[in-house]
């Protein structure tokens, strides 16, 4: 049973960074290409940054080209997301997962990124 485990969310203020983490139980992390998921009320969950295996290959989505990193410890099973530059619209509970939809594993709890004005 795989289990994912999102943190480092909160309140920031516009323009500040959070970093999330992202632990991954029950699975072999090393060879998943992995991603950071966000979902805005009202809004489809949106793939915002992914990763291949060995971290050698980013994509991010335009959104957040230019300020968020994401970053990933196979020896700690553990993906990133550094967020720089925040602004209010990334506001959104923040999930990572596997970035093949037939591979992906139920998802965690997320972790929410409150960006005030």
């Amino acid at each position: 049973q795989v289990q994912l485990v999102e943190s480092g969310g909160g309140l920031v203020q516009a323009g500040g960074s959070l970093r999330l983490s992202c632990a991954v139980s029950g699975s072999i992390f090393s060879i998943n290409f992995m991603g950071w998921y966000r979902q805005a009320p009202g809004r489809q969950r949106e793939l915002v940054a992914a990763i291949s295996s060995g971290g050698s290959r980013t994509n991010y989505a335009d959104s957040v080209k230019g300020r968020f990193t994401i970053s990933r410890d196979n020896a700690k099973n553990t993906v990133y997301l550094q967020m720089n530059s925040l602004k209010p619209e990334d506001t959104a509970v923040y999930y990572c997962n596997h970035i093949i939809a037939t591979m992906r594993y139920n998802w965690g709890q997320g972790t929410q990124v409150t960006v005030s004005s």
